[in-house]
């Protein structure tokens, strides 16, 4: 197959690429500096956002494209126009890819579209499935709806779309390094009251999750990117603990991080448990379905 990824330069991305690399077919890595990259026989970098660029043209029939565009949320304090950048980096690189589409002679089968469980807003008490389909209120809800919206328009054209919604990827890159720190200095522990939802999913079920919908045509509409045990924030430390041979014993004020981080402590004490129904009943087999060896796998191997 023909697949095109943007942000297929960063952490998902570069791993999605190996994994269809390994499998025999061709990606198509849209970036705004392809010369930055030298092609091979089966990776391709194509310039795109930029009016030099002109991608439809260079770009063969595409099977599928997987859109990871998107500012990362966990650099830097949600000032207003931080968070106006939040939302336009989803919202208009979701735009362009509809435009790319439009403009290419052959319209692609599917289109997957990143997304994210904030979609569901927050709650210590609830469980969210896809059946759920009233966004929340929050920040990140608003975010997440429209940025779907957007990427709901390509079924206007004949393409099948799927938006993933990613809860707390665990890879050696992203958030888990970050995590990991304060137990590595002995000072790790419950964010908050603990109870919050970490709604989690191994990097290599990511990769498995898109491979999936690429493949499976009667996939479409949001599905759920977790794995099908969240934890709570307290025993999801006590496991890191575990895995790294380090105390879970330092608490962090909720009053704390709100003063430290304002508006974006929201990703570390607020949460919500989101169970992956969709996936499950397509067919779908986690690779790492239980957290401890999700982490086992990724910080002792």
């Amino acid at each position: 197959m023909n697949i095109a990824i943007t942000g297929g330069t960063g952490f998902v991305g570069s791993k999605l690429t190996e994994k269809l690399k390994a499998q025999g077919h061709v990606v198509y890595i849209l970036t705004r500096s392809p010369e930055k990259y030298a092609d091979t026989e089966q990776v391709k970098y194509v310039g795109w956002l930029k009016e030099a660029y002109k991608p439809a043209k260079e770009l063969p029939p595409l099977h599928a494209i997987v859109n990871l565009a998107g500012e990362s949320l966990g650099s830097g304090r949600w000032t207003e126009e931080k968070k106006q950048s939040i939302l336009e980096s989803r919202v208009k690189s979701t735009g362009s890819v509809l435009e790319l589409i439009n403009r290419l002679p052959q319209t692609p089968e599917v289109l997957v579209n990143a997304s994210a469980v904030g979609y569901y807003g927050q709650s210590k008490t609830k469980s969210f499935t896809e059946q759920t389909t009233t966004p929340g209120t929050d920040f990140l809800a608003n975010v997440v709806d429209e940025w779907e919206e957007r990427a709901s328009q390509a079924d206007e054209k004949g393409v099948r779309v799927v938006y993933v919604r990613f809860g707390i990827i665990l890879g050696e890159e992203g958030a888990l390094p970050k995590m990991a720190l304060p137990y590595k200095m002995m000072v790790g522990g419950q964010l908050g009251s603990g109870e919050q939802w970490m709604s989690w999913i191994h990097i290599n079920d990511v990769i498995g999750l898109i491979k999936f919908t690429i493949e499976n045509k009667d996939v479409r509409g949001a599905l759920n990117g977790t794995a099908p045990n969240p934890k709570r924030n307290k025993d999801f430390g006590k496991i890191l603990g575990e895995v790294l041979g380090r105390p879970h014993w330092f608490p962090a004020p909720s009053f704390a991080l709100k003063t430290l981080l304002g508006e974006m402590s929201a990703l570390l004490l607020d949460g919500q448990c989101v169970i992956p129904e969709k996936a499950i009943t397509h067919g779908y087999t986690f690779q790492y379905p239980d957290v401890k060896p999700a982490l086992e796998d990724i910080l002792t191997n």
